[in-house]
């Protein structure tokens, strides 16, 4: 009891370490980028200065973290209608909502001619040219992006004031599914127009976007390897990308050797199969039952992960009643770095016919209807253990350190799950959630309850007994679970 207090005091405490203006100043840089994580990191910062404002009884504040809330919310698929229900009571309330702050127009720096270089008498073929400004990204760096140009196998990026080498952080990624080659190059600089997508013949892709208000982002993709060098030379980077042995390169291209980020898979990982014995869970249209499905691919799940390098143990391994408690006590007692509880939905036969779809949700006090409906299901097998955790207040001091790790991953595990089903039709996206799930009381790391489908419905019942379906699913999973750890 005395650390869960602790942990809600370093939770408070952090509230107040920051101004509220600042906090929100930083959300909205997140938002206006493109990353999913720096929006997340937005939606987390709002709802920071909501409790903020709630402590502090600031009607303002709390309606300016409430819009920031169901903005960045909406944009990740979480489900915020509690938060955007509460916000139209004040619109439609007697207290007038302030008026949205008025960001500052930056203008542009002016584009001046290219100094005559002593290769200009090359061909060159111009890629971009700084023209128009981008109202999307409130740049803070002092160098601007004047053009990018092909020179002789060689991209050229210009700027606008010398460039140091300690302005330029390059690493690479290897895709062992996709078999693709990642060359990135993160520039403290600024471009002031809109992402770009720029073509090389022999590159399959190549991307240049204002990944924050900080950083440039150049990636360069491709099926084969490159062997890619850099150098900075005054207001130039320039990047040698050409597919030749690394013993026929000029040694000036040489730089300092990035290391390729290698995915750890020294990671414990407990599946949790719901239900089992006793509690059959769900039961579909033509008699399926949750409890087997849910088995098969939680057991498909962990022979994917295990041929990948991980150790994965499952909360049961065949047809048995395991109390909702002790499944995350088994999993802190492995001392798990992610606990993943496997699930399939279901409702009454009259919305049979459209309640469909794959959802995730990790644990909160959630208010909304939907996500009430889904525990209640979920919690219904075992009651004793709600009596066990006592009162709902207990959700509201539990886990606030892993709230925000468990929504990163359910985001991961959604994106894993929808990419792999890409070859069938309808999968329909129910988005991320928070929702009170006891199964997830209680666990020590990053916890995510996964809905794989609807039994329910007409489609998904038949897909779900599918043993291609169902590895497709797994695969989705493990997809997400590497996606997570490659970026936690």
């Amino acid at each position: 009891m005395l650390r869960h207090l602790l942990v809600l005091f370093l939770f408070v405490f952090s509230l107040y370490a920051a101004d509220s203006d600042e906090i929100l100043k930083r959300a909205d840089a997140f938002m206006q980028t493109n990353n999913k994580s720096n929006q997340f990191r937005a939606y987390d910062d709002y709802k920071s200065v909501y409790l903020r404002a709630i402590m502090e009884n600031d009607a303002q504040l709390k309606i300016k973290a409430l819009r920031g809330i169901v903005k960045s919310g909406s944009k990740l698929h979480i489900d915020v209608s509690a938060y955007s229900d509460e916000l139209s009571q004040y619109k439609t309330g007697n207290k007038p909502l302030p008026s949205p702050p008025v960001e500052k127009k930056y203008e542009d720096t002016p584009v001046l001619a290219p100094q005559k270089e002593a290769h200009d008498e090359r061909k060159t073929e111009i890629l971009y040219t700084s023209s128009k400004k981008s109202d999307d990204i409130k740049i803070t760096s002092s160098h601007k992006l004047k053009s990018v140009r092909w020179q002789e196998g060689r991209m050229l990026l210009s700027f606008d004031k010398s460039i140091n080498q300690n302005q330029v952080n390059y690493f690479t990624l290897y895709d062992s599914k996709k078999n693709t080659y990642r060359y990135i190059f993160d520039i403290h600089a600024s471009m002031l127009t809109e992402s770009q997508n720029l073509r090389k013949d022999g590159i399959a892709k190549i991307r240049l976007a204002q990944f924050n208000q900080n950083t440039l982002r150049l990636v360069i993709e491709n099926d084969a390897k490159l062997n890619v060098r850099y150098k900075v030379e005054n207001e130039l980077i320039v990047i040698n990308v050409l597919e030749e042995p690394v013993s026929q390169k000029k040694p000036e291209y040489v730089p300092s050797e990035p290391t390729p980020i290698r995915l750890d898979r020294n990671k414990t990982i407990v599946i949790d199969a719901g239900h089992g014995g006793k509690d059959p869970g769900a039961i579909g249209r033509h008699k399926e039952k949750e409890k087997i499905i849910v088995m098969d691919i939680a057991s498909a799940l962990k022979e994917i992960l295990k041929s990948r390098g991980y150790r994965v143990h499952m909360t049961r391994d065949r047809d048995e009643f395991v109390k909702l408690s002790h499944r995350t006590q088994f999993a802190n007692k492995r001392n798990a770095d992610i606990f993943v509880s496997i699930h399939a939905n279901a409702v009454a036969k009259a919305n049979a016919d459209s309640a469909h779809g794959i959802e995730c949700y990790y644990l909160s006090n959630s208010r909304s209807s939907r996500a009430k409906k889904v525990a209640a299901k979920e919690n219904s097998a075992d009651l004793s253990d709600m009596n066990f955790y006592g009162k709902e207040s207990f959700l509201n001091t539990l886990n606030k350190h892993n709230i925000v790790a468990s929504n990163k991953l359910a985001i991961d595990l959604q994106r894993g799950m929808l990419g792999s089903l890409g070859g069938y039709s309808n999968v329909h996206d129910g988005g991320v959630r928070e929702g009170p799930f006891w199964v997830l009381v209680g666990a020590q790391m990053p916890s995510v309850l996964v809905e794989v489908g609807f039994i329910s419905h007409p489609t998904e019942s038949k897909r779900l007994v599918d043993r291609r379906y169902q590895k497709s699913l797994a695969t989705g999973l493990a997809n997400g679970v590497e996606r997570y750890f490659l970026n936690n």
